[in-house]
């Protein structure tokens, strides 16, 4: 029995709430952290860990937890990550000491891994193809693309009313509605195979690759590029990956069935998912270090200067997927990269003594304009030609590139602004900031670039999985 419009829109609604959820937390901690260094006694030195605990479990189980979304159910993989992620949060408003905060931070990233490729999964097996999944991925991509952004201003707004426990709080009230709500809404479904195996060993070998691959590049902005701690985690973390695609071309039921790479389209879009996933990541960062150290914004005024980037993001997905759909995938998501570069490149001009409404409201707006054009058709061509059986290897093969991408891009932005950066003075940050979003211009241009060159035409496209191109996501 075919589901009700109204309860497909319900249920869209409750995914998008998921997801937007998952991807606030990534960066409304950041506005937090000097509050959270006071009252647990952090290092700073430690500090990081706040942020690089989660990032460390959510980007290494991504494919972990599409491949068992598959496996043990969609739904029950969704709520169980649901589950994970809210008492985290509250042990995490709770956290009493350093050692505490960190740990169940990785326990939130955990529970965000199971939650996120379920989520995916469960919207293209909620709407079929055509106008209406293209509508619904408009949302899911403005919830995604806006979530980084709107989680500085929440984070400012909490942390300076409440306490630096809000932003961890707010997240149990509405997890324990979600999961109430969610046998409602949601129907159980899984990959139509003939077997249930699981592979162990490919799942313990690219998970710890790269969990090892992000704990590499969070210890490069510490230790250096060249420290022997630094090259011996990234040889580790190589051989781990070289693993396990040895163990993938082997396996008689892999974990990643390498045979999706053979679309071009899905190779392309991953990795220019993983480009937008480290430009998101790198320039709140460095933004909301730019407003806070530079032009001395309070916690508040730096997230209320993210609205014009959030609200943008939020209006754009959603006319993206009526420009997908009328010009496709390659050409919209070209735009998107170029007009990102654009509101970089004027970033880069940002001065010491710097207006916001001259400065950064006319860059916030194009940046925002350019993550929204970005995350609808790079979503749409990461799941094209993919079978059914594959949606949440698939889901969590997106999700990977977008969180992996930005904790890589993170840890080497922060490099090379800390290197250009010769002082504490406003002007030596303001310096190593403009440095570092040069290097983001460049990876910008590189992917628009990429992605004109490989993503073909959807006429043209290959169709490797038997799927015919407009019953694919």
């Amino acid at each position: 029995m075919p589901v009700s419009m109204n309860r497909r829109w319900s249920a869209l609604g409750l995914i998008v709430t998921a997801q937007f959820m998952v991807i606030l937390d990534v960066a409304i901690v950041n506005v937090a952290l000097p509050s959270i260094k006071s009252d647990l006694g952090f290092s700073q030195t430690n500090l990081q860990w706040v942020i690089s605990a989660y990032a460390i479990l959510f980007g290494g189980a991504l494919l972990l937890g599409g491949r068992l979304a598959d496996l043990l159910g969609r739904r029950r993989l969704f709520v169980a990550g649901l589950s994970l992620f809210a008492v985290s949060s509250l042990l995490c408003g709770l956290a009493w000491s350093e050692a505490s905060l960190i740990g169940f931070r990785a326990v939130q990233g955990l529970g965000g891994a199971l939650l996120a490729p379920a989520a995916l999964s469960l919207l293209m097996t909620t709407f079929a193809e055509g106008r209406e999944r293209n509508l619904a991925l408009g949302i899911y991509g403005a919830a995604s693309g806006s979530g980084a952004a709107a989680g500085v201003l929440l984070g400012g707004l909490l942390t300076s009313y409440l306490s630096w426990s809000w932003i961890f709080f707010i997240n149990v009230p509405v997890g324990v509605a979600a999961i109430a709500v969610t046998p409602m809404l949601l129907r159980e479904s899984r990959a139509e195979v003939e077997h249930r195996h699981f592979d162990f060993a490919g799942a313990a070998s690219v998970t710890a690759g790269l969990m090892l691959l992000v704990y590499a590049m969070t210890r490069a902005t510490s230790d250096g590029w060249g420290s022997a701690t630094t090259i011996g985690l990234l040889a580790g973390s190589t051989a781990l990956v070289l693993a396990f695609v040895a163990i993938e071309l082997r396996s008689r039921y892999p974990l990643l069935p390498l045979r999706i790479f053979r679309s071009r389209n899905l190779s392309a879009a991953n990795g220019a998912m993983a480009i937008v996933g480290g430009v998101a990541f790198s320039e709140f960062f460095l933004l909301t270090l730019y407003l806070q150290d530079v032009l001395r914004y309070s916690a508040v005024q730096s997230g209320l200067a993210f609205v014009a980037f959030a609200g943008t993001v939020v209006v754009v997905s959603n006319i993206a997927q009526w420009v997908t759909g009328r010009f496709g995938v390659r050409p919209t998501l070209t735009a998107g990269l170029l007009v990102s570069a654009l509101s970089v490149g004027l970033l880069t001009r940002l001065p010491v003594d710097g207006s916001y409404f001259w400065d950064l409201f006319p860059a916030f707006v194009l940046g925002g304009a350019g993550m929204g054009l970005s995350f609808v058709p790079v979503t749409i061509a990461s799941l094209t030609g993919v079978e059914r059986s594959d949606a949440g290897v698939a889901s969590g093969l997106i999700n990977t590139s977008r969180q992996i991408g930005g904790a890589v891009g993170l840890a080497a932005v922060s490099a090379i602004a800390a290197a250009s950066t010769h002082g504490t003075t406003a002007s030596a940050l303001d310096h190593g900031f403009q440095t570092g979003l040069y290097a983001l211009l460049g990876l910008l241009l590189f992917g628009a670039l990429m992605v004109a060159t490989l993503v073909r035409p959807a006429r043209a496209a290959e169709e490797p999985a038997g799927v015919p191109l407009q019953e694919a996501a």
